[in-house]
């Protein structure tokens, strides 16, 4: 799993109520498990940073000293630089464990020079490294980069925390130097980095168990709006990315500007809904914000027909996702000119509502693959079973797996709507449980396709558009029950959908 993985992971476990400390000990025990399993009682020298890594080690002092070993403390900063809480919280445990009891010793070091003197004495049969975790950038300040070459240059058995210090824990290249381990003791999953590293940089790898839920990965959580795009500071009108909304009909107006303001919402600068002539002058009507393009034809201006496509298709070079299908009603022209569309346009899609009826499955498999084109599909159970010719098992775990073989076989991603929405891109599932029985109320599917086209448009992939875009929307609802009850609107999450990023800051 890459750094990225690794924070969105830490913070869902957070959320499910687990202690970070807990996973802190757990840490910390392993390594002393892994040190105790390679050696008998020694002299261990533990360099540690002020970020997690260094908590580890600060655990790992106390279980060392009660299996009979010697250790030696050398934190590389001042302990006012500590990070995280429970970091801090070991070392004052540190602090206050009796040295006449315990062969312990303790070093603050912030400068080379007096580094490299303590260095001279170290006589250590296990050095730890627990320097610097999954956050490392570029070259190494000191008494960082002076830690590394003595640790290098002692004769003893050499284990890593996490990922060697140094060592980038996303590409496994090393920018300026890096501990030599014979050993890396990792947590929870691999980090990309060592997968790649070179073997000499990493020596044997082991992965630990420190208590994390497989709930913490699947269930999409607060944890995961980490992933969202940061916006940068010089953009200007249209770097945030614009989406084409596709939908509306004599019968549907109101769909097609939910779904563009929740693009809106989504965070991308320009939302543009093509519509038929009968229901143009209602959508403008719901909101200044949106900009609303009258398809022009020569039938009958109620619903959208062959006769639009060209139109249709040069207003798509300007979006950078399409969003397809809400309010388009059912009409056997209409039929013909989405698959005529989808046939001609290569850009991304979310394919909702109406639309998951009309067009030829087939078809878009095909182009896909050829395109590259990535697709959405938000069925609910109906629309799945309509679309895919396969009943939504009642087995949870067969819902899942059906699921993950119809996104696989289609080649799209695969958003199936619920009390628990289920996620997959043929490769991966995920699953969200946000949202509540109030959001049966219409148009929240609309509201949801919105913020999955504006999270794409934004250069998010499609799965993690569509599981982000899941969860966004079933917490905006949630926001909305807590204030409503279940007699809320779908208009009304629109204006809950900016406190869910407010949430990330």
């Amino acid at each position: 799993m890459t750094p990225k993985d690794m924070m969105v992971v830490d913070a869902n476990v957070a959320a499910l109520g687990i202690p970070r400390s807990s996973l802190m000990e757990n840490a910390g025990r392993c390594l002393a498990d892994k040190i105790s399993e390679l050696v008998k009682p020694c002299k261990v020298a533990i360099f540690a940073g002020t970020g997690g890594n260094g908590g580890d080690g600060f655990v790992a002092v106390r279980y060392l000293l009660n299996r009979g070993f010697e250790v030696e403390v050398f934190l590389l900063s001042h302990p006012s630089r500590i990070k995280s809480d429970e970091a801090r919280a070991n070392w004052e445990v540190l602090q206050k464990i009796d040295k006449n009891l315990n062969p312990l010793k303790i070093h603050v070091v912030e400068d080379s020079s007096k580094l490299k003197k303590l260095g001279e004495d170290i006589d250590a049969g296990v050095v730890l490294d627990a320097i610097l975790g999954t956050g490392i950038k570029g070259n190494l300040r000191e008494p960082v980069s002076s830690a590394i070459d003595i640790i290098n240059g002692l004769k003893c058995l050499k284990m890593a925390v996490d990922v060697p210090s140094g060592l980038d824990p996303l590409t496994g290249e090393v920018p300026d130097k890096t501990v030599i381990a014979d050993s890396t003791v990792t947590f929870h999953r691999a980090k990309t980095g060592l997968k790649n590293a070179r073997i000499e940089h990493v020596g044997k790898v082991q992965v630990c168990d420190i208590g994390i839920p497989r709930e913490a990965e699947i269930f999409t959580g607060p944890g995961d709006l980490l992933r969202l795009k940061n916006r940068d500071s010089s953009s200007h009108k249209g770097q945030n990315g614009s989406v084409l909304i596709l939908g509306g009909s004599m019968d549907y107006s109101g769909a097609p500007a939910l779904a563009a303001m929740s693009s809106l919402r989504s965070g991308v600068d320009i939302s543009v809904v093509a519509c038929p002539a009968c229901v143009a002058s209602p959508i403008r009507s719901y909101s200044p914000d949106l900009i609303v393009k009258t398809l022009r034809d020569d039938i009958s201006g109620s619903f959208i027909n062959p006769g639009n496509v060209d139109e249709i298709i040069e207003l798509s070079k300007g979006a950078d996702s399409l969003v397809v299908g809400c309010g388009i009603g059912r009409e056997d022209e209409t039929a013909l000119a989405l698959n005529e569309i989808v046939h001609k346009i290569e850009k991304p899609l979310v394919i909702d509502a109406d639309a998951l009826k009309l067009l030829d499955l087939n078809i878009i498999k095909k182009l896909n693959k050829k395109a590259e084109r990535e697709v959405v599909l938000t069925p609910h159970t109906a629309e799945f079973k309509a679309v895919f010719d396969l009943p939504v098992p009642q087995n949870f775990e067969d819902k899942v797996e059906t699921v993950l073989e119809a996104s696989k076989n289609s080649d799209c991603v695969v958003l199936l709507k619920g009390a628990v929405d289920v996620v997959s891109n043929g490769k991966y599932v995920r699953l969200n449980a946000t949202g509540n029985p109030g959001m049966t109320v219409g148009g929240t599917g609309d509201v949801l396709a919105g913020l999955v086209g504006g999270l794409i448009a934004q250069s998010h992939d499609a799965f993690e558009a569509a599981y982000l875009g899941a969860y966004i929307n079933g917490v905006a609802g949630d926001l909305a029950s807590s204030e409503y009850g279940y007699n809320f609107l779908a208009s009304d999450i629109l204006r809950y959908i900016p406190r869910v990023f407010i949430g990330i800051k």
